[in-house]
């Protein structure tokens, strides 16, 4: 039997980790000097209580060596192999760490899904379902890394004050950004971040048009399901999204999944992004 996990950046809720048996390996929340693990004693509601109403400075820490170590040992002595979905490598050094945490074990594979947030919960989910088929571990790491340029990754900000504080864009973006109401799409191209189109207007306007972009090239597209991702969007918001997936679309599954500390602690509480697969290989990926 084969065991698949994965990083806590993935953002799958817990009824689909129960579903598919996906076992999460949490990374660390830093606020002022207490540490938590992500999803386990810290969600992205205390995040957002910590930075908007207590003031404190919150930052994420990777999951070191040993304790992947830990968390592989126990795991391979259960399950005929482990294979573990990492966040992005470009991302964090948490598939760096893994991969040397592997070495340990003849029986652990350790994949980089060039992602985060349900991007790398996309690839866990497709493992998942391979293992329920029957395939082999090393088929399945085959078909993951054939996968992991088809997924495609995005999200709409509407407030850059949380990738201010992370050092992610400069005092001048982010007035600017206020003072025009700029909603910038960051998109997952080649396993790095990149800012896409920058929409103007409210956050629902905006939305409005990303997703109609994202789903222009729809031949393209992979209709078998859809995330649609946030960390604390509101009902209202998040069903106009569903209704415009339905309306221009026709996805088979539409799932809605809510963001870890990893992504509320960088991008805020008004964040949504939509995720699925393309037919064929994205540019920019590296080979």
């Amino acid at each position: 039997m084969i065991k698949i996990t994965a990083d806590s950046t993935c953002d799958l809720s817990s009824a689909i980790l129960d579903s598919m048996d996906i076992t999460l390996a949490p990374l660390y929340i830093l606020v002022e000097d207490k540490v938590f693990r992500d999803g386990v004693d810290v969600t992205a509601a205390d995040i957002f209580r910590y930075v908007d109403r207590e003031g404190k400075s919150c930052k994420t820490a990777a999951i070191n060596t040993y304790d992947y170590e830990c968390f592989f040992e126990e795991l391979s002595l259960k399950y005929e192999a482990v294979i573990h979905i990492c966040i992005g490598s470009c991302f964090s050094s948490c598939y760096q760490n893994a991969t040397l945490a592997a070495e340990k074990f003849k029986n652990v594979y350790v994949i980089d899904s060039q992602n985060l947030s349900s991007g790398s919960g996309y690839v866990a989910c497709e493992a998942a379902r391979m293992t329920g088929a029957g395939a082999g571990a090393e088929d399945i790491c085959r078909s993951l890394e054939a996968l992991i340029p088809k997924v495609d990754v995005s999200f709409v900000i509407d407030r850059l004050d949380y990738l201010y504080k992370g050092g992610r864009c400069s005092g001048l973006e982010m007035f600017g950004a206020k003072m025009l109401q700029i909603k910038p799409c960051i998109e997952v191209i080649g396993g790095r971040m990149t800012v896409g189109k920058k929409y103007r207007g409210s956050f629902e306007r905006s939305l409005e048009h990303y997703v109609k972009d994202r789903l222009r090239n729809e031949e393209d597209i992979d209709y078998s399901r859809v995330f649609i991702t946030h960390p604390m969007c509101s009902k209202q918001t998040v069903d106009m999204v569903k209704e415009l997936l339905c309306h221009d679309a026709r996805f088979e599954e539409i799932i809605e999944t809510t963001t870890g500390c990893t992504v509320a602690n960088h991008c805020g509480p008004n964040t949504l992004g939509i995720i699925y697969k393309h037919k064929s290989k994205k540019s920019g990926y590296r080979t």
